[in-house]
């Protein structure tokens, strides 16, 4: 059987809880919002499912309609536009120093001389260094959306100018846990704290000496996917969750039980059961989140039956699908094919 497109591609989708925080910014000043989600092929009425999901190419066409129409790479949040190019100056002004700690004071001072809205201030708390927000506007401040948006963008630049070796040791978020916290585990891979001073993501101390390792080329590079950069979460490669997930992917259209995956990456059933335990999810959660984000992203870039997708994805017949679909979601399959346009 011929591998699907998104089987040979790990397949990522985000929550719509995310979708409709990137839009709240152009919603707070009453503007509509389909212009944008026609362009990135998403059904208005998904919005109102608090299940539901994008592929990774729908919310980053999401962003991208909303920067250029918007003429904002802050997506409307501020009072005034951040000019498109402001990232790129930002990227580059950071990977001139030689160290992470002169990387951060220069992203945060560039950053500083776009707007006036938000400060980007270094700390520290005992081992720990970190970048905090500060806000000088309070309607900014209370849009949870700017928060997440400033701190993930910011944590991925430190990263990638660290080589890819900044591990953060926790996120701080200055407002109550939102009803979607569950979905932040993928995007702020670290321990959570909410109802802070300030929104702040933290790192070893130590690594604030670590040389910035970008040359000419990775600074091409990254600045031509920026935005799949800024967006989208990344997957840890170090996790048990992640060689399970990349096992079950590998091994389509068998869909291996607990006790063959176990064996296939040389641990007894048990210790892999208390390792995804401690990565806070299960074999059987692993199994049905890679169903549904596989399920999403072909109904989005195909025309395959839903007789065919329930083969693939290890369904006894259609109803099974649907109705397992529907419980992921919150919507029939039909809400997902080609976004709900064709």
């Amino acid at each position: 059987m011929a591998r699907s497109p998104s089987e040979l591609h790990p397949p990522v989708t985000i929550s719509i809880a995310f979708v409709k925080g990137m839009l709240s910014g152009v919603q707070a000043q009453g503007r509509p919002c389909d212009v944008y989600l026609g362009d990135a092929r998403i059904d208005p009425q998904l919005l109102e499912q608090p299940g539901a999901r994008v592929t990774a190419d729908q919310y980053v066409a999401l962003f991208k309609s909303l920067t250029e129409r918007l003429d904002d790479e802050m997506l409307g949040f501020l009072s005034r536009p951040l000019k498109p190019g402001s990232l790129a100056l930002i990227v580059r002004s950071a990977a001139s120093e030689d160290s992470l700690e002169k990387a951060m004071r220069r992203a945060g001072r560039t950053f500083g001389l776009l707007q006036h809205e938000v400060a980007l201030e270094p700390v520290r708390a005992g081992t720990l260094a970190g970048l905090a927000l500060r806000f000088d506007n309070p309607a900014v401040a209370r849009q949870a959306f700017v928060h997440e948006l400033l701190l993930r963008s910011f944590w991925r630049l430190l990263a990638w100018l660290a080589g890819g070796k900044l591990r953060a040791a926790r996120f701080d978020f200055a407002f109550e846990s939102p009803p979607y916290a569950g979905s932040y585990a993928k995007i702020f891979p670290a321990a959570l704290h909410f109802e802070q001073p300030q929104s702040a993501f933290w790192f070893d101390a130590t690594l604030l000496k670590q040389p910035v390792r970008c040359d000419a080329a990775a600074l091409r590079t990254f600045l031509a996917d920026a935005r799949t950069s800024v967006v989208i979460p990344p997957r840890p490669d170090d996790l048990v969750s992640s060689r399970v997930r990349k096992h079950l992917q590998r091994s389509q259209p068998v869909w291996p039980d607990l006790a063959a995956t176990a064996d296939a990456i040389h641990m007894a059933p048990s210790t892999l059961q208390r390792r995804l335990a401690a990565d806070g999810t299960s074999f059987q959660a692993l199994k049905d989140e890679l169903r549904r984000d596989l399920a999403i992203v072909r109904l989005n870039t195909s025309t395959v039956s839903l007789a065919a997708l329930a083969d693939e994805l290890g369904f006894a017949d259609s109803a099974a699908f649907q109705r397992a679909f529907k419980n992921w979601t919150g919507s029939a399959p039909g809400a997902y094919r080609k976004g709900g346009f064709s």
